[in-house]
Order: C-alpha cells, then structure tokens, then sequence
C-alpha cells in the first residue's frame, strides 16, 4: 500500500435510465389502477338497476302460499324429509322478501337478517320465523335438535312441519 488516495468508483450509464424507467413504470401502474376501477358513465354504460316494488303484491302473495302448501302436502305424504320441509319453508319466506322489499334475504344470515333495520317493515318477522325453523334445518340428524338451541319437543319431527308451515303463511300474509 503505498498511501494514496482513490476516488469513488463511476456507476455505468444505463443506471440512471433503469431508474427513469421503474419510476415511469410505477406511475402507469397508478393511472391503471385509478382509471380502472373509476365508475363508468356516458353511452353504453348501464347503471345498476334499482328495486321496484311488485305492483300486485297479492298476487305473489297468494303464489308464495301455493308453494307453501305444497311444501306442506309433500311432507306430510312422506315424499320430503322435516329437515327438507323445513328449508324449503325457509327459502321460500327469504326469497319471498326479497321479491317484495329487495333486501338479498336468501343470502344473508341470520344474524344479519336480525341486524337490518327493524323499522323495515317486516324483516323483523321474517327473521324470527327464520330462527324458529333453524333447529329442524340444522339438526345434525332427522329428529334430534341442534345443541345451543333451547327446543321445545323435537322441531325436527314430521309433525314440525305443519307449525313451521303455518308460521310461513303468517309472514307471507302479513307482509304489507
């Protein structure tokens, strides 16, 4: 070592290019994002439908109560189980309100179902007849009751099924 000093190495001149290039990168990135999930207007742009309220909501009452009876019919003939019997009942209530007031209920939980407003007519109906039937529909077999659930009698019997589908007519036909 003879004691002098060196000076800084130089950096090759393709580097200041490579970080011209990343940072022009990153900024087309951004501008993709932020142009992409921008909501759309202008022609050819349909805007989401909103819920219109049936016009004759009795006549779909008085459908949903066909269903109903003939939910009841098949499983007092023994061609569907209680536990069947009982989700059916439970599908056609939720899709019922779905159909009249636009809330996605066939979709929801019961929890949720609970926790939608309770000056929504008449979810907080629907949402106890929904709970009503949960025992039979979640029994881990036919005629045993879901543990948790204070039961009385066994919901998940046959002879269930005509109190859940009278419970089923009393949302439909209360619904204004």
């Amino acid at each position: 070592m003879d004691g002098s000093f060196y000076g800084p190495l130089g950096y090759s001149g393709w580097f200041p290019w490579a970080a011209l290039g990343l940072l022009v990168l990153v900024a087309v990135w951004y501008a993709y994002v932020v142009l992409s999930t921008r909501r759309r207007t202008g022609p050819g742009v349909q805007e989401a439908t909103r819920f219109t309220p049936p016009s004759d909501i009795s006549g779909l009452q008085q459908d949903y109560l066909r269903r109903i009876d003939s939910v009841a019919r098949e499983a007092q003939a023994g061609a569907r189980s209680a536990r069947a019997a009982h989700q059916e009942l439970s599908l056609l209530i939720r899709s019922f309100t779905r159909d009249v007031s636009g809330v996605d209920a066939p979709r929801m939980t019961l929890a949720d179902l609970r926790s939608v407003d309770p000056h929504g007519g008449n979810l907080p109906a629907v949402a106890e007849a929904i709970g009503r039937f949960y025992p039979a529909e979640f029994a881990a077999a036919p005629g045993c009751a879901v543990p948790g659930f204070a039961v009385q009698g066994s919901a998940c019997q046959a002879s269930a099924v005509p109190e859940a589908a009278e419970t089923a007519r009393e949302v439909i036909r209360s619904w204004n």
